[in-house]
């Protein structure tokens, strides 16, 4: 037998390949080689890792020897015991499949040991080697978070998971399982694994396997003594299910005495050869990662050729902050200008004295025509002296005065043959717009961003300058301070406000050459071009048309509502017995369940029991205080948010509220409004109706809200395919009461109000795949009842079932769903395990419906502005299916009909609905009256 040099003082490290590679796969959106398409995300990801490995392990306690284990093939000894085996295990996803062998020649390339055997698991490769290191004297890391390598923990062995940086020692398996290592594979086998399909112990789970290996020291002598536990239902289960207990132990004990082709001596640590990782990654195209490591290698990068002529290779190009221009007069302005003409593009930023577009002043502008090549035009920016300001008139030298600049640039901006590109871009055209300057046409890389990768990660231009180029930008907070030094970008000197500013013009024109042709890759060219980038403008004009708000009335109600919690305190401390803070979770937890001793007390991480809605509502069904509590609660949130804050966000200038929307947010497509959010009014409860008085019209002017009725019903009608509701639709009925007819086998003409709730609920629950617990909460009934109803919807409208199972089954297949215009929302998470599995599932069979509904508001608004621009109207808010006008009141008849028109035809021609789509109108002096 030949002796090995792995010994004392030696130190093994063992990467589990099958979780790196899936932790890259999902980490990334899904990325494909310029040259031919091939899809290489999870490559990327993966040497990404490795790189990251190689420089971490460093200094006294790297390791000696390393390899990567994989898994090879999908059938094991395991599956010859047990043929059930990992019979649940989801396909691996089809864009994945050609990258698996690609990640094996990575880590070839980066001269590290890759090893991996048919027939047998990396878990067992890995105990074998871990094993064999600990019997030689030395060490051994595993880096993995795999529950099953657990077992191999201590005397030297040692596992990391580097998804949490976290070492797991004895003590770390402890806390998961409730015993130490070698003890892990009783635990397991008790408790099975619905990944792998192991069968264990019905209705026994880790924490009470824990206890009865515990109590009786290993798994034999627990099932030789089984009859003597005292819980009937455990002792049968033990009885009974001997057998299948000691098979899951055989599945689950990993396998430490295989013979293998190969020893530790063979993967001792050896430094990667630049011939032969850079010829790699240069093959996968990956610019910027083979720049960096060329860089720590010390060699020169190899040229990539870019196979593919029109998408310039941006990431190539370094940002030399050195090379970006002042401009600072009219000459050096009019050449810029010149060669953006000659370009027929020009990525514009705008740098200003806040966030706020509406009171915002423009300090500066930057341009940029070609990766690398941009610069600061800077208009206002004031000279400092020391730590303080001279003056607001004093202005830097070097800057050309903003009329002059304005005067220049206002053609070019306006200018139709020219393509104005941004990064949110609805920013910059309300910032010129407050100027006069209307801008057009658009790009906008936010949204190329977003239609791409929704649902995959934010489109932030920092967080996408960092995932796509490579490059981490000069970050603003040191420019503006914090706290009483905190100053806006006027007050910042010009050696620091050119490379900032221009900088995002250069990051922004980069991001652009390499969306603008991805989206064709990617199939949403359709989407981008005739459902965000048109949107941007008409968003523009809303925000800034905002509504007119009566602060008299929002007063009245915010001193009403204080007067009612006044008098609900009063009540609180009778029912209590003594004054306390209302406000105060922690003290309402203390009386409820210390003092009151109600039932259903838990506490938190940090001590204090929850009493969150959910808790009070149920107590509410037991004790009058919760109820109480709740009110308070409702009332001081709307005084808060909503009375005495939009007092705040009234503008002093046009007296009206302007809200922001959020194009790039949900990945359904849905807008999110923002400061303030007046989308979450609450219109349940009778105060949170009224707050909606508040919003008015101006004199001579009427509000009109138009409404979609039951959009997502209809869209789930035609989506499912349900005859039943395609024909309630087409016959006008009542849909919930329908709903409950059908259900119930109750007559319309006897339907109660109670059964048509019910119903309803039901409709919307399914939608959002509610659960038989959300049901019964929702309705305040039973779960049996509540899954009853359920299991009673799907066997009246098959067709729903059928719908969701054929949508999940396309979202773990693909890794995203559509919308019926073709939006991709990303679903990354739908291969989840555990309590995140339901909600992952849920969100994707909802995405279509929610994410269709949100497309048809978003191309009804898109038509609007032509539809009614003969009309003296304004299209003021979007309510997620409902649209808020202003009008002048001679004109409300005409408005309702022209609005009603486009939005009830807003799917054509694109998609044909078999259910109409209907529009609710209503009209008043304020939005109440209105809705």
């Amino acid at each position: 037998m030949t002796t090995s040099t792995f010994g004392k003082g030696c130190h093994l490290h063992l990467i589990d390949g099958s979780a790196f590679i899936f932790r890259a796969y999902h980490a990334l959106p899904p990325l494909t080689r310029k040259s031919d398409g091939a899809p290489i995300g999870a490559v990327a990801g993966f040497c990404n890792m490795l790189q990251r490995y190689v420089e971490g392990n460093t200094g006294t306690d790297a390791p000696t020897h390393v390899a990567v284990i994989f898994d090879k093939g999908s059938h094991t000894f395991r599956n010859d015991l047990y043929d059930q085996y990992k019979a649940n295990r989801e396909a691996m996803p089809e864009d994945l499949r050609p990258q698996m062998p690609l990640t094996r020649d990575a880590t070839r390339a980066f001269n590290i040991a890759c090893e991996e055997i048919e027939g047998f698991e990396a878990d067992d490769i890995i105990a074998t080697l871990a094993v064999q290191a600990r019997n030689l004297g030395g060490r051994c890391t595993i880096i993995s978070s795999d529950k099953d390598l657990m077992q191999l923990v201590g005397d030297g062995v040692e596992m990391f998971d580097a998804m949490k940086n976290k070492r797991i020692d004895r003590d770390g398996v402890h806390e998961k399982f409730g015993v130490y290592p070698e003890r892990v594979v009783d635990v397991q086998a008790l408790a099975g694994d619905s990944v792998d399909n192991v069968p264990g112990a019905p209705g026994i789970g880790v924490k009470t396997a824990a206890l009865l290996i515990n109590e009786y020291g290993d798994l034999d002598a627990l099932l030789e003594r089984a009859g003597e536990i005292k819980q009937p239902k455990r002792r049968e289960t033990l009885i009974n299910h001997a057998d299948q207990i000691r098979l899951s132990r055989t599945l689950v004990q990993l396998d430490e005495g295989m013979v293998l082709p190969f020893t530790i001596d063979d993967m001792e640590v050896r430094e990667p050869d630049p011939d032969v990782l850079m010829p790699f990654l240069a093959e996968m195209e990956f610019r910027t990662l083979t720049k960096r490591i060329a860089d720590q290698l010390g060699v020169k990068a190899p040229v990539i050729e870019d196979k593919s002529p029109d998408v310039p290779d941006v990431e190539a190009i370094p940002f030399d902050q050195a090379k970006y221009e002042q401009v600072g007069d009219l000459e050096g302005l009019q050449k810029w200008i010149d060669l953006i003409y000659s370009r027929g593009h020009v990525a514009v930023d705008t740098e200003t004295t806040g966030l706020n577009e509406m009171t915002a002043d423009l300090v500066g502008i930057s341009l940029c025509v070609d990766a690398g090549h941009a610069c600061y035009i800077p208009l206002i920016h004031k000279i400092a002296g020391g730590d303080d300001l001279f003056s607001d008139d004093t202005l830097a030298p070097g800057q050309i005065a903003i009329e002059d600049a304005l005067r220049l640039l206002t053609p070019m901006l306006e200018d139709e043959s020219i393509l104005k590109i941004g990064q949110n871009m609805k920013y910059d055209t309300k910032i010129f717009a407050q100027i006069g300057i209307n801008v057009a046409p658009i790009d906008d890389t936010m949204l190329m961003s977003y239609v791409m990768h929704g649902g995959l990660h934010n489109h932030g231009m920092d967080s996408l300058s960092e995932r796509y180029l490579g490059h981490v930008p000069i970050p603003i907070k040191p420019l503006l301070g914090s706290g009483k030094s905190a100053r806006t970008f006027d007050a910042v000197p010009l050696e620091q406000a050119v490379p900032y500013a221009a900088e995002d013009a250069d990051i922004t024109l980069r991001l652009w050459q390499m969306f603008k042709p991805q989206l064709h890759v990617s199939k949403v060219t359709r989407v981008y071009e005739t459902l965000e980038r048109p949107l941007v403008p008409v968003l523009a004009g809303m925000e800034r048309s905002g509504i007119k708000v009566d602060r008299d009335t929002l007063s009245r109600m915010s001193n009403a509502f204080a007067q009612k919690m006044a008098g609900l305190e009063d009540e609180i401390y009778e029912l209590v017995g003594r004054k306390f803070n209302v406000g105060s979770p922690a003290q309402v937890g203390e009386i409820l369940f210390d003092e009151m001793s109600l039932e259903g007390g838990k506490k938190g991480k940090t001590g204090k029991y929850a009493t969150g809605a959910d808790v009070l509502e149920d107590l509410a069904t037991e004790h009058v205080l919760p109820g109480r509590v709740l009110d308070w609660r409702q009332l001081a949130k709307l005084k808060s948010t909503y009375t005495d804050a939009l007092q705040d966000h009234i503008n002093p200038d046009t007296g009206r509220v302007h809200t922001s929307y959020s194009i790039a947010g949900a990945s359904t497509g849905r807008l999110a409004s923002t400061d303030p959010n007046l989308q979450n009014i609450p219109i349940r409860s009778e105060e949170g109706r009224r707050i909606r008085e508040a919003f008015i019209a101006e004199p001579g002017k009427t509000l009109v809200a138009l409404d979609y009725s039951q959009i997502e019903l209809r869209i789930l009608a035609h989506i499912a395919d349900i005859p039943a509701l395609k024909q309630a639709f087409a016959d006008g009925h009542d849909i919930h009461a329908m709903t409950a007819s059908e259900m119930f086998d109750v007559p319309l003409d006897q339907m109660t109000p109670d059964i048509r709730r019910q119903a309803k609920g039901i409709n919307f629950g399914v939608i959002y795949g509610i659960s038989a617990f959300g049901l019964a909460r929702n309705l305040r009934i039973p779960r049996a009842e509540a899954q009853g109803f359920i299991d009673r919807y799907f066997e009246r409208f098959p067709g729903i079932r059928t719908y969701m199972d054929d949508t999940k089954a396309f979202a773990k297949e693909h890794g995203f769903v559509q919308t019926l215009f073709g939006r991709k929302i990303h679903t990354p998470n739908i291969g989840a395990k555990g309590p995140h599995a339901g909600f992952a599932a849920r969100a994707a069979i909802n995405a279509p419906i929610q994410g269709t509904a949100a497309d048809v508001i978003r191309r009804a608004m898109i038509r609007m502005p032509d539809a009614i621009k003969n009309i003296p109207a304004a299209m003021l808010l979007q309510v997620h299916d409902e649209l808020l006008f202003e009008v002048d009141n001679a004109a409300v008849d005409d408005l309702i009909g022209a609005a009603r028109e486009v939005m009830e035809n807003a799917n054509d021609p694109v998609v044909k609905l078999d259910v109409k789509l209907t529009v609710d109108a209503g009209q008043g002096a304020n939005w109440a009256e209105a809705h």
